[in-house]
């Protein structure tokens, strides 16, 4: 099916808001976002209308549209979210064995595999995709399909805090390619003290990557 005007702009913006394209405070209007799709304000007004109702634009009447920053809070909420599950769901892989441990460590192979692909050919919204890929393995086997969903329901909150522009920083990407691999190996070895230990750090060294103002003791 060939995507409506409304959804074409609605995936544009939201893309460019979720990677950091469009930064948070950034006011942005209807007229541009039309002229570089080439179609009428009206459809551009509606995809503004979705995304301010998710919380990610604040539209004012003939001024455009601000992206919302991500707040501190949003963060804190996000990172506690994700420790809480992944640490979950760490215990629970380990604890069905070396066979799902071996099978899961392959899987998470594959993605920083593809993490590494994406880094040599400077495609980081496909090294987004990737990471978030890598993440959601471990909730996948953990075998609880309602923490498993909820998991996915959080990406365009994580993806929105680790925009394409947090990547850019100096020897980011090669620290989440380390600590992925930590995640990786004591996952595969059944090590829960060590694979617990390696998810805290990376979350850890994501809020420092943010670099808002979150409580440490969180993680």
């Amino acid at each position: 099916m060939t995507p409506t005007a409304k959804d074409r702009a609605l995936e544009y913006v939201k893309t460019q808001v979720l990677t950091g394209a469009f930064p948070g405070g950034e006011l942005i209007s209807e007229g541009d976002i039309a002229s570089a799709l080439g179609m009428s304000r009206t459809p551009v007004r509606e995809a503004f209308l979705r995304m301010e109702a998710e919380g990610l634009l604040r539209l004012y009447p003939q001024r455009g549209a601000l992206v919302v920053p991500v707040s501190p809070d949003e963060v804190r909420s996000v990172i506690e979210a994700r420790l809480v599950l992944e640490l979950y769901a760490a215990r629970k892989v380990i604890g069905r064995g070396p066979d799902v441990c071996a099978a899961v460590f392959e899987r998470l192979s594959a993605e920083l595999q593809r993490q590494r692909d994406t880094v040599a050919a400077s495609q980081w919204r496909e090294f987004l995709e990737a990471d978030r890929a890598f993440h959601a393995i471990t909730l996948d086997e953990s075998g609880n399909a309602i923490l498993s969903g909820f998991y996915s329901s959080l990406r365009d909150r994580q993806m929105r805090m680790t925009g394409e522009s947090a990547l850019r920083q100096q020897d980011r990407v090669a620290t989440i390619l380390r600590e992925h691999l930590a995640i990786a190996e004591a996952l595969r070895d059944g090590d829960l003290p060590r694979a617990q230990q390696a998810v805290q750090t990376h979350l850890a060294s994501t809020v420092r990557a943010i670099g808002l103002a979150v409580d440490a003791s969180l993680i």
